[in-house]
């Protein structure tokens, strides 16, 4: 269903960008007949404009061929009428372009031929674009929201596991430092040298042994 809407909604772009020549060519009346949907085997919508001359009428269509071409590489699947520029006519398939002549329009007056479509101008139909392009992009922006928050009650809990980690780390290296604080104090305790005698002092003799000798 997406990929349909998304479809949609570049064929609108489309129209838009054909109808934007139309009023820079000074094409008269531009209608856009967005078509009833009984008739979308036909196509989606039809772009129609009036040209007072051949020569206008040919330029709106090369000009609408030209910026479709350049700016999105779209070609029309077909064209007729451009020889003689009264009722020219570009099959883009989901949307088709008509060029009249005025008193050429008002013969096949295309418009009460289409009367289930909806008839929009130019700028209404902008509106309509404009607005469905604003709703796409909040709706857009509410997933992104909506998956970002999930993210943020996860933190804490990764924070929490970081500490953990940390605590176990720490004791890991305290209970490794201590064996090593032990046997850095035998070998100091080791490395003690004993006490030095000096030469030449007689240690006193007992009291007793002098008194013996005087007797």
């Amino acid at each position: 269903m997406a990929s349909i809407a998304q479809h949609r909604q570049q064929t609108r772009i489309l129209v838009q960008a054909a109808a934007a020549v139309c009023e820079d060519k000074k094409g008269l009346d531009t209608r856009i007949l967005e078509l009833d949907p009984i008739d979308a085997g036909l196509s989606d919508f039809f772009l129609v404009t009036s040209a007072t001359n051949d020569r206008q009428a040919i330029a709106i269509a090369d000009e609408i061929e030209h910026r479709l071409k350049t700016e999105f590489g779209v070609v029309p699947n077909s064209v007729e009428g451009r020889r003689h520029g009264e009722w020219i006519l570009l099959d883009y398939v989901d949307f088709v372009v008509h060029v009249f002549l005025v008193e050429r329009r008002a013969f096949y007056d295309i418009e009460r031929l289409r009367k289930s479509a909806r008839p929009l101008t130019p700028a209404e139909f902008d509106a309509e674009l404009k607005s469905a392009l604003a709703a796409k992009t909040l709706a857009a922006r509410g997933k992104a929201a909506s998956k970002a928050r999930p993210a943020a009650k996860v933190a804490p809990k990764a924070k929490k596991a970081v500490k953990k980690s940390a605590v176990k780390t720490t004791k890991k290296k305290v209970k490794a430092a201590k064996p090593a604080v032990k046997k850095a104090a035998v070998k100091k305790v080791a490395g003690k040298k004993a006490p030095v005698k000096r030469p030449g002092v007689k240690k006193a003799a007992p009291r007793k042994a002098a008194a013996k000798k005087k007797k």
